[in-house]
């Protein structure tokens, strides 16, 4: 079926309630977290769980990162703590009043923009060495503006750091799998939106709604933007999710601009 529903401003509303209610991506780091930053001890994820790479990033002293649909007061204060001139564009105002508070706390410098991640333009070409961009694309509609504007906001050879979310994690029966059976219910494409009856939304009554976006719009889409994939793994979900059991449902990649562009 469908839902008229302006997407952006629905899951706007829905982060900001996850704000309040303590959800896991919402909470910020402590002071010691950042104070083992600054002493160059530190790691952030993409995916739920596997830190990425630190050979991922280089050296981040002085380089400009734009921490792209992702704040919560996690990644982005921990990125400044290390040395990277920091900014922080996402959809969710409360979102984003978590990492003032950590750099207000902290005494940390984050340039902290409300906006979509579908569209840069309050940011010049080639602004940043690297732009680190966690599993939120799930929450738009639309992905390959996403990657274009990723690559046209950074500097020739800068990185891309993306996580996405395996699009077969959201085709599930989920009151089977509660019992622990995988059975596929819904067909590509799929939307939260779109593809669940009124009753089936209700369960997710005042979450955010996601997308499932194919691995051709998110990992053809990173190349057809320009991008070279330089590096790529795999992570699970948190203990307990069923489907771990059997594959993982997330991945993280590495993206270059090359630096003859």
């Amino acid at each position: 079926m469908t839902l008229d529903v302006d997407i952006r401003r629905y899951n706007r509303e829905a982060w900001d309630r996850q704000v309040t209610k303590g959800d896991r991506w919402t909470i910020p780091v402590g002071p010691e977290v950042v104070a083992a930053a600054r002493r160059g001890e530190w790691s952030v994820v993409l995916t739920p769980n596997k830190p990425v790479p630190r050979e991922w990033f280089g050296d981040l002293a002085g380089k400009d990162v734009l921490c792209l649909a992702g704040a919560g007061g996690q990644q982005a204060p921990v990125l400044a703590a290390a040395g990277a001139r920091v900014t922080v564009l996402d959809n969710s105002p409360a979102q984003l009043g978590q990492d003032r508070l950590v750099a207000e706390r902290e005494g940390l410098e984050l340039r902290l923009v409300e906006g979509d991640m579908r569209d840069l333009s309050v940011f010049a070409d080639g602004s940043f060495d690297l732009v680190f961009h966690p599993c939120s694309n799930c929450f738009v509609d639309t992905l390959r503006p996403v990657w274009r504007e990723a690559y046209r906001v950074l500097r020739p050879g800068g990185v891309l750091l993306s996580g996405v979310c395996n699009p077969v994690i959201f085709l599930f029966d989920p009151d089977l799998e509660k019992q622990g059976v995988m059975q596929l219910k819904y067909k590509m494409p799929y939307s939260d939106f779109t593809s669940l009856t009124d009753a089936e939304r209700a369960r997710y009554s005042g979450e955010p709604l996601c997308v499932a976006h194919s691995l051709e719009d998110q990992l053809g889409g990173q190349t057809d933007a320009g991008f070279a994939i330089t590096g790529l793994f795999e992570d699970k979900h948190v203990p307990g999710d069923t489907l771990s059991e059997y594959l993982s449902g997330f991945i993280a990649t590495r993206a270059v601009k090359p630096a003859s562009r």
